[in-house]
């Protein structure tokens, strides 16, 4: 039993240690972005990332697992963020400690296991202990005696602390179907001191109830039904086990605090906050909201990003872009003016990367987007919080503390300020915000983004009973090895022709064949799929894709050009060779070009995206300035004499956490296990590269031949795209080149190498014409300017000129204006002149006859420009404006002398 106060660290590692010593593999945390299924934002429990063997649908090389998983819920049914910061258990971003059994134990074990980890391992009191069981109050499924007979007879918990629930609370259900079973939660009482609505009429503190002093820590979930379309329950031929553990609240209570911001996994992070605004003690209780809330975002923010989540307007994207500014503001709140939260993500970094490996690698590329996000954010911040005091203060003077939808869009759409930041100010000044008013008027400025969840086709829904079929008939697809071989002999274990499962085909359908083993790769890291052909007796299908709907099943499609193929048929299956060396040169060169990258731009680069294709590759990365032409130079000599160097590039699998500790890269948005092959090019003691990779490539450097950058440009805020290619596709893209040269050559008469000498001359003798044909210009305007002298007429003592003109220009425009000025020493002058189509115009006159006679050049513009379709304005003295009717010009200048009169003070 623990008898001394533990830490946050050795809290998590007692449980993963104990469910280890009764044989669980302790497997690593799942991205925060999950794989493979579009119903998730974020993954927001510690089953996520098996819902595909409680489906049925993949397999796992253990029966027994446990983990701490990283989780984001912020969004949907789970949306904690309003809460977060105003009391002490929401959070954004938490951790949930698991164990799951697939068909392994059940009720009996992880009941009785629970119960001893809580009691007798951390030392919680057995008499605070409660727990719930599933009783049916909806249908005919009754009481879980099981469950409850374990609760009664493996453990020693209080009999009346066992209590019952319905379908609401202790029935969990992955979705509509599916899987799903009784669960059983136990509860921990915190004491009739902690319940927040002590003395209120009618209150009764309760398991399940409204107030504060129960609290659930760890679910037991017992997968044991499936449910039907019909609504119908059938029971699993396998029962699986299913629980999560609340770590934050564990740790809260081992650690002896009411709120889990008090526990070691958030209050350093407060107490670096509090040293960097200088507050006391009192001042930072006093603000112990904004210190919560920093503390929970950073966290969240540190691992969105550390997971490959970039700040966007839509998406995941947004969730990270709001967490982060509303941190900010609040930051605000507490005196900060300038960046910090950088600062803090490496405190979570130092705090959470021996748990998290992936976060110490990519520790300059997370402070980095959060530095240049935070930089962003406060060039706006001061003014949108502004513009909302002066929503507030005027809506105050209607006597109403209700901010409309549309304000609440303009501080987002213009001023960068989130909704859920204008409702945190709005609350802290009484105000409530319109938000299904934002909503509507954000839906119909955003129609065309599409929506964040993929529809499925009916076609996928093939695939598994297709796998089904296939092991009914003992069929299996049991081979993938793209890394070795070009060819295999196999045999086609499964078809589907016409969007059903069928058993042949002829010549013209297109077909998606399963072969017993396959050698074509798969899409997958950016690395396009093999084509080639699949040969059977007598008949010939071309492969122009491939693809893995589902894990262990790999579809090959393509069309029949020869035979009938059949089920059962003995194949042969092949690669086209020549495709894939151009996609393993390409893709072995993006692994050189990423170090190069690092080495050039700085060790924050970090891959945001790739294709390998056969043609070239891409590769995106962020950085926030365009690469100079020297920094592309450099890069490519680089990558160039790694290629020269013919380093050996191999690959071995290895355990995840070993190739991380080791400097080992791994690529945001990809979904590693335990066991990762890691792909290094040189010595595996000083290597020029070494990343986790799942692609195929070239065994030596040299291989990959010439390569060349084709492009380089932004693609988006902070991210950059580069485009290159290698051997084939170099060599073209170096002929293209030389033969452009040698056409501009020929045009420009001269030598290929003499070509950027000749093009400077001429760009020299293009300016001096330039030049020329303005002073020509000049001269031209100023004839017709004198000519223009004698309509000068005279009113109420002022010589007043209003005229069209042939002017190349503005800058002309008010040449000739000073050129009047100059000649009448005074007067006011209304020149218009059409330029690239459209109507220009200029008035001017003295400052002493702006002064004296009343005459105001931009009032007087004003209302010239009206009448070609324009806007503008200026000084008394000077104004000019422009339109979209030039048609109108000529009966504007006519308007021109009216209103000076009007104007001119006798």
């Amino acid at each position: 039993m623990t008898t001394k106060k533990l830490t946050s660290a050795e809290i998590r590692q007692t449980f993963l240690d104990y469910f280890s010593e009764h044989a669980h593999t302790v497997i690593p945390s799942a991205s925060l972005v999950p794989q493979d299924d579009p119903t998730l934002l974020f993954t927001n429990a510690g089953m996520n990332q098996f819902k595909d063997v409680f489906l049925g649908t993949g397999t796992r090389p253990y029966t027994r697992a446990t983990d701490t998983q990283r989780c984001m819920r912020v969004a949907g049914k789970h949306n904690d963020l309003e809460d977060v910061g105003r009391d002490g258990t929401h959070h954004t971003f938490f951790e949930m400690l698991g164990n799951w059994s697939f068909g392994d134990y059940y009720k009996k074990e992880v009941i009785t296991w629970g119960w001893y980890l809580l009691t007798e391992v951390f030392g919680l009191d057995k008499s605070r202990l409660w727990v719930t069981v599933f009783k049916d109050d909806k249908g005919d499924l009754g009481l879980d005696e099981e469950a409850a007979t374990y609760w009664r007879t493996a453990t020693d918990i209080a009999p009346d602390h066992i209590t019952f629930f319905g379908r609401k609370d202790n029935f969990w259900e992955m979705g509509e179907t599916g899987p799903c079973g009784p669960c059983s939660e136990i509860h921990y009482d915190r004491g009739p001191e902690s319940c927040d609505k002590q003395g209120l009429p009618g209150h009764v503190c309760k398991v399940n109830g409204d107030c504060t002093r129960y609290t659930e820590i760890w679910n037991l979930v017992f997968i044991q039904y499936n449910r039907q379309a019909n609504g119908m329950l059938e029971p699993l031929p396998a029962k699986h086990v299913d629980t999560g553990l609340g770590f934050e609240r564990l740790v809260a209570l081992l650690q002896g605090h009411s709120s889990n911001y008090r526990t070691d996994l958030f209050w350093p992070i407060i107490e670096h906050v509090q040293s960097m605004t200088g507050q006391t003690d009192a001042e930072r209780e006093a603000n112990i909201i904004a210190y919560r809330v920093i503390a929970d975002h950073i966290r969240a923010v540190t691992f969105l990003i550390g997971d490959g989540v970039l700040p966007a307007n839509k998406g995941r994207g947004y969730v990270l872009r709001m967490i982060l500014r509303r941190a900010v503001r609040f930051g605000r709140k507490l005196g900060f003016t300038t960046p910090f939260m950088h600062e803090l993500a490496g405190l979570v970094i130092k705090m959470m990367g021996d748990v998290f490996p992936e976060l110490p690698t990519r520790t300059d590329f997370i402070k980095a987007t959060i530095l240049n996000e935070e930089k962003r954010f406060l060039r706006t911040l001061d003014q949108g919080l502004a513009r909302l005091d002066e929503v507030m203060a005027a809506l105050k003077e209607k006597q109403t503390t209700f901010i409309p939808g549309e304000d609440v869009f303009f501080l987002h759409d213009t001023l960068g300020l989130p909704p859920e930041v204008t409702r945190d100010v709005a609350e802290e000044n009484g105000f409530t915000i319109d938000k299904a008013g934002y909503d509507k008027i954000r839906e119909a400025h955003s129609s065309d983004e599409g929506s964040e969840e993929m529809e499925v086709d009916p076609h996928d829904l093939l695939y598994p009973i297709l796998q089904d079929w296939m092991r009914a008939q003992d069929c299996k697809s049991l081979g993938y090895d793209p890394y070795y071989s070009l060819s295999v002999k196999t045999c086609v274990s499964g078809m589907i022709r016409n969007d059903s499962i069928d058993s042949s085909a002829v010549v013209g359908d297109t077909v998606e064949l399963v072969l017993k083993h396959t050698c074509f790769y798969v899409e997958s890291g950016g690395q396009v799929s093999d084509t080639g052909r699949i040969l059977g007796p007598g008949w010939e299908v071309v492969v122009e894709d491939t693809r893995r709907p589902i894990e262990g099943l790999v579809i090959h499609i393509g069309r029949v050009i020869q035979g009938a193929p059949a089920v059962g048929d003995p194949v042969t299956a092949e690669v086209d060779a020549s495709r894939r060396w151009d996609i393993m040169r390409n893709h072995t060169a993006t692994h050189l070009l990423h170090r190069a990258l690092r080495e050039v731009l700085g060790s924050h680069v970090a891959q945001a995206g790739s294709l390998v294709a056969p043609e070239r590759l891409r590769f995106d990365y962020n950085h926030d300035e365009p690469m100079t032409a020297e920094q592309r130079d450099r890069i490519e000599r680089i990558v160039t004499q790694a290629i020269l160097a013919n380093y050996a590039v191999t690959s071995r699998e290895e355990a995840y956490r070993d190739a991380l500790q080791q400097g080992v890269i791994a690529l945001f948005g990809e979904k590693y296990g335990e066991v990762v092959r890691v792909l290094r090019v040189g010595g595996a003691d000083a290597p020029f590269s070494q990343e986790l990779c799942g692609g195929t490539h070239v065994n030596w450097t040299g291989d990959i031949g010439p390569f060349v950058i084709l492009s380089e440009g932004g693609i988006g805020a902070g991210i950059r795209r580069i485009e290159a290619t290698t051997g084939r596709g170099a060599l073209q893209a170096h002929h293209g080149t030389r033969a452009r040269l040698e056409q501009a050559g020929a045009l420009l008469n001269t030598q290929p190498d003499n070509v950027p000498q000749r093009i400077e001359r001429l760009q020299e003798e293009l300016r001096a014409a330039h030049k020329e044909i303005e002073q020509l210009k000049r001269k031209m305007a100023r004839m017709d300017f004198q000519s223009l002298l004698d309509n000068v007429v005279d009113i109420a003592g002022v010589p007043v000129l209003a005229a069209q003109v042939d002017a190349p220009d503005v800058n002309t425009l008010r040449e000739m204006a000073d050129w009047f000025r100059d000649k009448m020493q005074g007067g006011v002058i209304v020149l218009g002149a059409v330029i690239d189509g459209k109507p220009m115009l200029i008035a001017a006159t003295t400052q002493a006859l702006a002064k004296e006679r009343g005459i105001h050049a931009g009032n007087l513009i004003r209302d010239l420009a009206k009448m070609v379709g324009g806007g503008g304005g200026g000084r008394p003295d000077m104004a000019q404006a422009g339109g979209r009717d030039a048609a109108k010009l000529p009966e504007a200048l006519g308007e021109a002398t009216a209103l000076i009169s009007k104007m001119i003070n006798t």
